[in-house]
This record gives structure tokens, sequence and C-alpha cells, in this order.
């Protein structure tokens, strides 16, 4: 396991307060969904869509839970029918949740999971058992708590968000089901987060970096006092590897609530990693002990570090190190591991170039790609496709890259966030140059120039073309690319 690095001596004086684990003595993941066959069903779903998209949307926020939590009581509390999982950190959320939904799926319990932002699919935010809900129970749940939210509304200062009205739903459509456990992402934070009206048995934080700096703070620290709110009385907190002040942060929170906690490259993490087909092979020390020879069908060290988190999550759900001594059946773990899957992270769309789709939209995020496709693909010529939302930080994105892209065409998708292409193309010239800069607004030509571009040394001269930026951005592009 890697030694942890830039470990501050005062940390020592906080972990004399609090408790850490150590041991004593699924279902395939489906794929994004497409638009309803059925025109009627297409025609609810896009109403229900237009309905939602008339309420703030999820960069506007006034933080505080009070409109949430009175639509959890007027819908009887729904979120405390289930025990959950509750993951919160800057990037690998949805890829550590999914993983999490697998291994329990494996072990035959019922799941239900709630992540954002979707690639392609409002449905793709709630999921039981693995797939996420069809059209037809989206727009059901929809219509059975919409009298509920216009009750909160009239009550309010503000009408519910989009992001509160999808989170009622899934905690009702996971009570209704009904699951065995909720595995929830956070949308931004923790303490203010809508998701954060549930108690979870285990709360886990993926790496905490900067990203939403102008709501949740400019240091790692004083994001991760935001959401260090998500760590709950007698939980268990998994927690990854993190920067000093953000873990200082974590561990007197879990002080302060008598929480229990397990931090990668202490109690569990990464023991051995090896390419592998489509993938990587891995060990894993978890808090029961080694799990060997489990393959990850996604590429990246990153990955790796959250198939760790995941698995000492679960771990944790089920009292391994604490109630039960025996490690999880290493041949379920390995089945669930092996059907992990995470659309538009990391993802081969296309072959003759080989055209990789990834979520990137941050420096941290662009930086862990850039090392994953150089570990993962041996391109002789990259080109990067580039469209980011306004709100970020898109020169960091953009230095990330530069040393892995050959030539970057930039573009814009079509939310009404994304930046616009010239704007972005004045920032890529600074850092690329002008001769390795193209503009193309339209995403499709965009695609057509990179490709062109990948194609440009020979059919078998081994270019490639990584689509970026923004989820946005890499849904619009799977769907161009005849991916759902």
């Amino acid at each position: 396991m890697a030694a942890e690095t830039e470990r501050d001596p005062d940390l020592a004086v906080i972990e004399a307060g609090s408790r850490t684990l150590r041991t004593q003595g699924g279902s395939p993941q489906a794929d994004v969904p497409t638009r309803p066959a059925d025109p009627e069903v297409d025609k609810a779903l896009r109403e229900v869509e237009t309905e939602l998209a008339t309420r703030w949307g999820e960069t506007k926020l006034e933080p505080s839970v009070s409109r949430i939590a009175a639509l959890m009581d007027v819908l009887g509390e729904p979120q405390r029918s289930y025990p959950s999982i509750h993951i919160t950190g800057t990037n690998g959320k949805t890829s550590t949740a999914r993983m999490i939904e697998a291994l329990l799926g494996a072990f035959d319990l019922r799941t239900g999971r709630y992540t954002s932002p979707h690639v392609q699919s409002i449905t793709e935010r709630i999921s039981l058992d693995g797939a996420p809900i069809s059209a037809e129970r989206f727009v059901e749940t929809y219509e059975d708590i919409k009298p509920y939210v216009e009750m909160v509304d009239a009550q309010q200062e503000y009408r519910l968000s989009f992001f509160e009205v999808l989170t009622g739903m899934a905690y009702a459509a996971f009570a209704d089901a009904p699951v065995d456990v909720a595995v929830v992402e956070v949308g931004m934070g923790g303490s203010w987060d809508a998701t954060n009206v549930i108690d979870g048995d285990v709360a886990v934080v993926t790496p905490i970096d900067l990203d939403h700096t102008d709501r949740l703070g400019e240091t790692a620290g004083a994001i991760a006092t935001e959401k260090a709110g998500i760590v709950k009385q007698d939980a268990t907190v998994i927690l990854a590897q993190q920067p000093v002040d953000a873990a200082q942060v974590m561990l007197k929170k879990a002080v302060e609530v008598d929480a229990t906690v397990a931090r990668e490259g202490l109690e569990f993490g990464v023991v051995a990693r090896q390419i592998a087909v489509g993938g990587q092979l891995l060990t894993l020390r978890g808090l029961g002990g080694e799990y060997t020879e489990v393959y990850l069908p996604l590429h990246g060290p990153y990955q790796a570090h959250n198939a760790a988190v995941a698995l000492a999550a679960v771990e944790a759900f089920f009292g391994v190190g604490s109630q039960r001594p025996e490690p999880l059946d290493i041949d379920t773990v390995r089945k669930a591991f092996a059907t992990v899957a995470a659309p538009g992270r990391m993802e081969v769309v296309r072959r003759s170039p080989t055209v990789v789709l990834d979520a990137a939209h941050n420096p941290a995020g662009a930086r862990a790609t850039a090392e994953a496709v150089g570990e993962a693909f041996d391109f002789s010529r990259l080109i990067g496709i580039v469209g980011a939302s306004g709100d970020k930080n898109v020169r960091g994105l953009l230095e990330a890259f530069e040393p892995i892209f050959a030539e970057v065409v930039v573009t814009q998708n079509s939310s009404h966030r994304a930046m616009d292409a010239d704007e972005l193309a004045a920032i890529a010239v600074e850092v690329f140059g002008d001769e390795r800069v193209q503009v193309e607004p339209r995403l499709p030509d965009a695609l057509e120039a990179a490709i062109t571009l990948a194609e440009e040394e020979g059919e078998f001269a081994g270019g490639g073309v990584l689509v970026t930026g923004s989820v946005i951005t890499v849904g619009e592009a799977r769907l161009l690319l005849g991916k759902g």
C-alpha cells in the first residue's frame, strides 16, 4: 500500500480522540437509457422535464435544507425507511456509487442509487437494482409527489429547486420499491445539500479538491468543512486519501459526532494493480483483509482507488472490522467489480480512430484523466475535443491536458452554462499556442474535425480522440456517436 504523503504531525492530536476501523484477528450495471420508444410515454416524460426546467437549476442555490425537509415531512419521511450510504467529495463520486451499488447487489440486497448529473437521460439519476428507473416510473413518481411539492412551494419563500424535487422523487421511489439500502451522492457540498436529510450509516468522502470555490470555499479545508456535514452521529466514515487540511477537518468532525473512521492508506487501500485487457487487475486491502485478483473493467489509477473506497464502504455497512472479523466473500466481490460500468468515464465509443469520452470538468479530474489515458492507451497522436461550462476553472483544465493533446478542438455544448467557443478558444490559444487550436462551435463539426486530425497519420498510426470538459459535452457526443 502506498505510504501516506505530506502527513501533518498535528493529525495525531485529532486522531487521539477518534476511533478507527481495523480488522479483528451484483447485478450488471445498465447502460445509459434511450428516449422512450412509446410516443405517449416520451411525451409525458418531456412534459415532466419541461415542468422541472421551470425551477431553479442546479447552479442556483439557497444554502438550506428547510424546503427539502418540509417536503420529506409531508411525504411521511420516506428517507427514514431504509439505511443509506451517503457519498461526498470532489471527484469520483458517481463511479464510487456505482461500485458500491454493484457490491451490495451482488450480496442480494435491493439497492436504490441517486447520482447526478446525468449523461444523457434524466432517468439515470434514480436507479433501482442497478438500472435506471423506467420513463413510466419516473413520470409516475413525479405525479405522485407533485401535489406535495406544490403544497411546500406555497409555504416557502422560494419554490423547491430542480434538484430538490428530484431528490424528493428519489427518496419516495426508494421507499415505494422498497429498497434494502440507498446509495446517495450529494449534488454539491454536504451540509446544506438537498440529499442531507438522510442520516447515512456510512459516510463516504472521495478525494476533495478545488471546485465550486465560489460556493464551497477557496481551500480544500474550507470545502471539507461543507462536505463534513454528511457525517452524522455514530456513523462510519470512509475517507479517501485527502489533502492534509481536508483530512484535519474530516477527522475533527468525526471526533465531534463520535464517528468511526477508516482511512485510505492506513485501514484500507490499493495493495497492487496491473493493467489488464479492458481495465485492470487489483489487490485491495479491505477492513477485513486482502482481496486478490479483482478485475475492474475501468481504466486509470483513480478508479482503483475508487474501488478500494467502495469496498471499504460496503464492508463497513456489513460491519466488517467491527461486528464481524471475517472479510466479505471474495468470489462475490470479484463478480461484483467485474460488472461495473461507468458511462462517460474513460469510455471507448469508437475504434479507427479510437474515440474516448471522459467527463472531467475540473483540473483535478483532468489530471487524473490525462494520467489514465497515458497508461491505458498507446496513442501516437491524441486530439482533444473540449467543451466546458463557463463557471469552471477552464484554464486549469486545459493546462492539465496540454501535455497529452497534440491539438485541441474547442467547442460548446447545448447547455445555457456552456462557455462560448470563441471565449474558450482564446484561453486555449494561451495554453496551447495558436497553431494547436481549432474552433468548431457545433459539436458535430468538432467531432468530424478531430477525427480527421487523428487520421492524418494514416489508418494504423494510432491516433485517437478524447472528448472531455463537461458531462453535458460527453453526453451529447455519446448520442452523436451512436451510443444510446
